[in-house]
């Protein structure tokens, strides 16, 4: 138990210790762990010789820390714990405690590298029945294979970021050739991401085994995406501008030692996979929840994932490529069976064909200028606690004039 005063079913207790970096208020980065409704202030843990991390903690971002490798996450993490539960440490600790409140997060890490997959069965058959009516919804590679894009890391933003609606060429259904101006079908995809913490060498593939020792953790992800631009140019090389003008991820990354208990069986796979992606069969537990205006429209459940995240990242990197410290990958739209377990609005509203009502009374079927979006999500933690993946939070404003 910690000698800090806050409840025993905190979702972001002891038990989780998510890293994130935060301004205090003088327009600085810092980096820091969130325990309660608090920040500890993880340079000056480092400063007063609390915790030992060859400096990487002082620095503005995770990189020089996920650079550092497992073994050092888990020392960290020990002593974090050690830390916030031995009361003759108290006194040292107490004065680096921020409130929460008092402080404005910053993007956790700098993205390397951004790659976003299609994991979802549910979900890629609910966008090849929209897209592709008339055909077999699964194309003929994706059970082989997890399907992936790779995006632009430098419109990743953290949670709170207002996005503005993009603009770019379409074609309306009724027109004869394409016009450019406001997206009019703009989108969330809810999501889970993965750190990249250990650097990989260049023409060395990784195997689904090096999963836990090169992945650091987890974000939540709403990948914004601007339907209408997506439909007239991914054919036939796949994802760009619908995609590349904002991703929004959570500002708290839970490292995968705190989601331990929250590992469950994957679906299983037909036909059978490659040996290159022959895996344990292991995901995780996540529950992510939609909020739409004050609205729950959704509840994605993360376990029923086909392509694994250990799957992802040894595809990813099966023609050699290498991974760095920052690198993020992301599962694609999170969906299940269910209409209220879809992680999209396209699938919400059946490509607008049928209209969501909100608890306000207001009628949706894509996004409109001033709406919210908030993605929270949770895990199962030890010995029956939960573990707080916390939030996404994105505000629609309108087209940049």
């Amino acid at each position: 138990m910690t000698w800090l005063d806050i409840p025993a079913d905190d979702p972001f207790g002891v038990h989780n210790l998510p890293y994130g970096a935060f301004d205090p208020g003088d327009g600085s980065s810092r980096l820091g762990v969130r325990i309660g409704d608090r920040v500890l202030d993880l340079a000056g843990l480092e400063r007063a010789g609390l915790i030992e991390a060859r400096g990487a903690l002082q620095a503005a971002t995770l990189n020089p820390f996920l650079a550092l490798g497992r073994p050092h996450w888990s020392a960290v993490r020990d002593r974090l714990t050690e830390l916030l539960t031995d009361d003759a440490y108290r006194r040292r600790v107490e004065r680096l405690l921020l409130p929460l409140a008092d402080v404005a997060s910053r993007l956790p890490f700098e993205v390397g590298d951004y790659v976003d997959f299609y994991s979802s069965e549910e979900h890629a058959t609910n966008l090849g029945r929209l897209f592709r009516p008339g055909s077999e919804p699964l194309l003929p590679n994706w059970k082989h294979l997890p399907i992936g894009y790779h995006g632009r890391s430098g419109t990743v933003v953290v949670s709170g970021t207002d996005i503005v609606r993009p603009g770019g060429q379409r074609k309306p259904a009724d027109a004869p050739v394409p016009v450019s101006g406001p997206s009019q079908r703009l989108d969330i995809e809810a999501e889970v991401g993965f750190v990249v913490g250990a650097a990989s060498s260049l023409g060395t593939p990784l195997t689904t085994k090096d999963f836990y020792e090169y992945v650091f953790g987890v974000v939540l992800v709403n990948d914004w995406s601007a339907r209408d631009l997506q439909a007239w140019e991914y054919q036939p090389l796949g994802p760009f501008l619908g995609k590349s003008f904002a991703t929004s991820v959570s500002a708290w990354v839970v490292p995968l030692d705190a989601l331990a208990a929250a590992r469950t069986p994957a679906p299983e796979q037909s036909p059978p996979v490659l040996p290159y992606l022959a895996d344990e069969r292991i995901g995780y537990d996540i529950r992510i929840e939609v909020v739409w205006n004050g609205t729950v429209v959704s509840r994605p459940p993360f376990s029923g994932l086909y392509w694994t995240p250990a799957q992802q990242l040894a595809h990813m990197t099966a023609n050699g490529a290498s991974v760095r410290p920052g690198d993020l990958y992301a599962s694609g739209t999170v969906s299940g069976a269910r209409r209220d377990e879809v992680g999209s609005f396209i699938e919400l509203s059946w490509g607008g064909a049928e209209p969501v009502t909100l608890a306000d009374g207001r009628i949706r079927t894509f996004l409109e200028d001033g709406d919210t979006v908030t993605l929270t999500a949770t895990a199962p933690g030890p010995d029956g606690s939960v573990i707080g993946l916390g939030e996404v939070v994105g505000r629609i404003l309108p087209t940049a004039s």
